[in-house]
């Protein structure tokens, strides 16, 4: 699908970018591939990682997501665009709302138009589990952002480019995440480990499955969709039984904008909902000038079901968890 293809992820110096770029030369022979990211340290270290020659064709630019002419510049000549680009730790976002706007929101706008702009062939951005029933404003602005996207289908006219949305939970051991919180805990020596609460669960994906998702939507989409995978649960609990048995756990409360338990799909978009083997997807609840918004059928024929009323996809009622042993498998 990606060979002689051109590709470009914003925040593609972050966890997901690097893991992505890794993939798509490990599996394919792309035309190009372009990081597209605001931190020059980052890309510094990123380029000195992919020095090989097999990252032939690898390009850094420098630029932020707030800046719609900077990627009418970088999306010139692109194919493909992965939207990674956001701001996501869920504390300081409510300490910042309007930055958090500026990015998450704005920024959005700044992709979508600046890929209609430059006939970039398909665009998927992704989400997270926070923007269902949002109670905080990293989630508030990732559903404007899910909307925005779906919505950019009608803005298309002719055009053949489309926009879909991949939802997921949280990427196991990612940066900022609480597997390498816990790790730097234990190792300085720490007696115990802070829980907010211990019902709390949530979704988990392995990084190698989110890639696979994205380019395997990539393929299915019609554009509008939200794409959510099956995945398990975790209880935060079990995690931290699996990095350190005998640890103290210190119950912390709630911070603010969390939730004891998260969910990808949520009961008010029922209607909109089919059921496929491995994954949902949530169809627009607008009509597409140039669709007839049938979505219980993909791009790969795969066909979905309706889910029954009320149905919603949550962490803490998920029929599938990982137990701690399996969890310490993830860890290895």
């Amino acid at each position: 699908m990606l060979n002689n293809k051109s590709i470009l992820i914003t925040g593609g110096t972050g966890f997901f970018g690097k893991n992505f770029v890794k993939y798509i030369y490990e599996n394919y022979k792309p035309e190009k591939v372009v990081v597209f990211s605001r931190d020059e340290a980052k890309q510094y270290e990123m380029k000195n990682e992919f020095s090989d020659k097999k990252y032939k064709r690898l390009k850094f630019f420098i630029g932020d997501v707030r800046d719609k002419d900077r990627l009418i510049m970088a999306f010139d000549d692109i194919d493909y665009v992965v939207h990674a680009a956001a701001l996501k730790h869920v504390p300081a976002a409510e300490y910042n709302p309007i930055e958090t706007i500026k990015t998450n929101i704005y920024g959005a706008e700044n992709v979508i138009q600046a890929s209609i702009y430059c006939g970039v062939n398909k665009v998927i951005a992704l989400s997270t589990d926070k923007a269902a029933n949002p109670i905080n404003i990293y989630g508030a602005t990732k559903l404007a952002s899910d909307k925005l996207f779906v919505a950019a289908n009608n803005l298309v006219g002719k055009k053949k480019i489309r926009f879909s949305v991949v939802r997921y939970g949280n990427v196991f051991s990612s940066r900022g995440s609480v597997v390498p919180y816990f790790k730097n805990l234990i190792e300085k020596g720490k007696k115990e480990l802070p829980i907010t609460d211990t019902k709390m669960t949530r979704f988990v994906i392995r990084i190698k499955e989110g890639i696979e998702l994205v380019l395997k939507s990539f393929q299915r989409m019609h554009g509008g969709e939200i794409f959510v995978p099956k995945t398990p649960s975790i209880r935060i609990v079990d995690l931290a039984k699996a990095m350190s048995p005998n640890i103290k756990l210190k119950i912390i409360g709630i911070r603010p904008g969390e939730k004891l338990h998260e969910v990808l799909c949520p009961s008010d978009s029922a209607h909109l909902t089919y059921e496929f083997r491995d994954h949902f997807v949530i169809s627009p609840g607008i009509q597409f000038h140039a669709s007839k918004n049938q979505f219980h059928k993909n791009n790969l024929k795969e066909t979905g079901k309706l889910v029954k009323t009320k149905f919603e996809y949550q962490s803490g009622s998920n029929k599938e968890f990982y137990n701690i042993r399996e969890i310490k498998k993830l860890l290895k």
